[in-house]
């Protein structure tokens, strides 16, 4: 607000506030995710439809979507439910889903972000470690399996450039990563930075016998066979700058108290 922006209140279940909200803007920036207490619910493709539509109405010019990396790529049609459950199969349909209606909405430009998984799901408490807070780290990911990452800073950073140039960016489905690498090598950056040793799990199996929900040991699971496909030069090759994990580490971490560098 101070650098005059005029705030708005919208709620996505409720379509006159988004009338509102929406109201004279030329352009849309569009994020919508899961309900953790709801895997199944409809609530994020009821949520990204009622923004599209309403923003369609609106005469909204440019459209900047928010996705997620491989949601462009996985065969929803045979995608192996007994293997990695019925939530991943419903997550990535409704990924799907949104992408599709951005497309064929009629939006005069549109744009959609794949973002890796965050560098910020490193800053505790989450649910990346034991009891939220621990030097442990709580997850099934295979330890040197090559994963993309993304600093949230660099997303903001790709929706500017695509509102800045939105007839360049129009129909561009950018895969966005900072870095890729292995939760090993993240391991040993992160006890660098913290002056702390943080710990890998024994196996993805002790990991779920010390507590990590069966939802997010699927998902990894499916993470490590799958690893998404964002990579830095995608972005980097339409002039977009770029985090990598040890210069966000740095940046971020260091001189957080021990145990808890959380905001």
């Amino acid at each position: 607000a101070a650098l005059g922006a005029v705030l708005a209140r919208g709620d996505l279940d409720d379509v006159a506030s988004l009338e509102a909200a929406l109201d004279g803007a030329r352009a849309v920036f569009s994020v919508q995710t899961p309900d953790i207490t709801d895997l199944m619910g409809d609530s994020e493709a009821r949520h990204g439809r009622n923004l599209v539509e309403t923003a369609r109405a609106a005469g909204v010019e440019h459209f900047v979507h928010t996705s997620v990396s491989g949601a462009g790529a996985v065969d929803v049609e045979h995608f192996d439910e007994q293997r990695w459950g019925a939530h991943m199969l419903h997550y990535w349909r409704s990924k799907a889903a949104i992408e599709d209606l951005v497309r064929t909405a009629g939006f005069p430009r549109w744009t959609i972000l794949r973002p890796a998984t965050f560098m910020e799901n490193f800053i505790r408490p989450s649910f990346y470690f034991a009891d939220m807070t621990s030097d442990r780290l709580l997850v099934a990911i295979d330890p040197d399996a090559r994963i993309p990452f993304i600093a949230v800073d660099d997303i903001g950073a790709a929706a500017a450039a695509a509102f800045a140039e939105p007839r360049r960016f129009h129909g561009v489905e950018l895969e966005l990563a900072g870095d890729v690498l292995s939760f090993r090598t993240a391991a040993r950056i992160l006890s660098e930075v913290l002056g702390e040793t943080i710990e890998l799990p024994a196996s993805p199996e002790h990991a779920r016998a010390s507590g990590l929900m069966t939802e997010f040991f699927l998902s990894q699971r499916y993470m490590s066979a799958h690893p998404a496909p964002a990579r830095p030069e995608f972005a980097a090759n339409l002039g977009i700058p770029l985090t990598a994990f040890h210069q966000w580490a740095k940046t971020t971490l260091r001189g957080r108290p021990s145990g808890s560098n959380g905001r």
